[in-house]
């Protein structure tokens, strides 16, 4: 088709693998360095590590800073250190030779920028002048209680004049990404078929910022397909954003990964983990004393990678390994959790 020329060419560069789905697994560590590593982090990482290692394959460690505001360098050393810590190696990236870097977003810009421009030139994208606070306002409106969460495509149909008027009061547009389908399926492995309609994954979303900054939804997928990544293990909490990304995989023909959604590590009031909650970081938990054994047995016994609550480590793991056994329900951390841990750490 003429019309997607311009992703076909741009696709056939991103995809220096090619599209045979029959060869090695290829996982991929993919922090973002906005804060230290905590016990959710280490369970999503631990189980894409298992995963890629017992089939054999390829582990890529990429550096999601796409946030420059947030992303710091002390944090990208401090991933390192709780990874080599915890026994998660890596074959390719952040330190490691690889024929497939950058493996730094920050310095895969110019890529990124390729894509936009082609999307742009197969009139995929549009620019959306809305400011946070008027889509927060429209999202508490009652008269648009419709659109719920979803984008009410305002900007969709503007005029060449309405937007030379918005750009004339100084308003810098970003780039939403438009989709006319009803639904899109995919397939998880913990989850089963999936189906989303465009508007539950909240509708037409920026690939990039009124500032420039690229949205991750973008610079994920393009990183992914270059990297010639064939399988992605991440919290559930990113389910809802899949579809996105499975979309962006379809317009540059290009075959979507094997998901694997993980239940959440929740605290004992149910709320999820954020880098916020500094006790449940990993290099605290070191200065504690506490052992890299004792942490994986630990959330290897809540996710159900292991009988009992007992020290091993990640090759005392690997040997049982199976998706299967990953339990559907959250990983519910005990009130006193890291007197739980030291305990442990003292009988390793």
């Amino acid at each position: 088709m003429n019309s997607m020329s311009h992703l076909a060419k741009i696709a056939a560069e991103l995809c220096p693998l090619g599209e045979d789905r029959r060869r090695p697994v290829r996982g991929r560590f993919a922090p973002s360095p906005t804060g230290y590593m905590h016990l959710g982090n280490a369970w999503s990482f631990l189980v894409c590590w298992l995963a890629a290692r017992k089939a054999e394959g390829t582990l890529v460690f990429r550096i999601e800073d796409i946030d420059p505001d947030r992303s710091k360098p002390e944090f990208v050393a401090g991933l390192v250190e709780d990874f080599s810590w915890l026994g998660l190696d890596w074959d390719e990236g952040a330190g490691k030779q690889g024929a497939f870097g950058p493996y730094t977003q920050s310095e895969s810009t110019g890529i990124y920028e390729q894509v936009v421009e082609a999307l742009q030139k197969d009139g995929l994208v549009y620019p959306c002048y809305c400011t946070r606070k008027e889509l927060r306002s429209l999202a508490s409106a009652p008269h648009k209680g419709d659109y719920g969460s979803a984008y009410p495509e305002i900007c969709l149909n503007l005029s060449d004049v309405e937007r030379r008027e918005f750009e004339s009061q100084g308003r810098r547009g970003s780039m939403r990404l438009h989709c006319d389908k009803d639904a899109i399926r995919f397939s998880d492995v913990l989850h089963g078929d999936c189906c989303m309609s465009w508007k539950d994954c909240g509708g037409d979303f920026p690939i990039r910022r009124s500032d420039g900054v690229f949205a991750y939804q973008l610079a994920v997928v393009v990183d992914d397909i270059r990297q010639g990544i064939t399988q992605i293990v991440r919290g559930e909490d990113i389910l809802h954003c899949t579809p996105r990304q499975v979309y962006l995989y379809e317009l540059l023909g290009c075959t979507p990964p094997e998901y694997i959604h993980l239940p959440l590590v929740i605290d004992h009031e149910g709320e999820r983990l954020a880098k916020r909650h500094g006790h449940f970081e990993l290099r605290k938990m070191r200065e504690q004393g506490i052992s890299a054994e004792a942490v994986l047995g630990y959330i290897a016994y809540l996710g159900g990678l292991q009988p009992t609550c007992s020290c091993i480590d990640v090759h005392g793991l690997l040997n049982e390994f199976s998706i299967d056994k990953i339990n559907t329900h959250p990983l519910k951390l005990e009130k006193d959790v890291i007197e739980r841990l030291k305990e442990l750490s003292d009988g390793c």
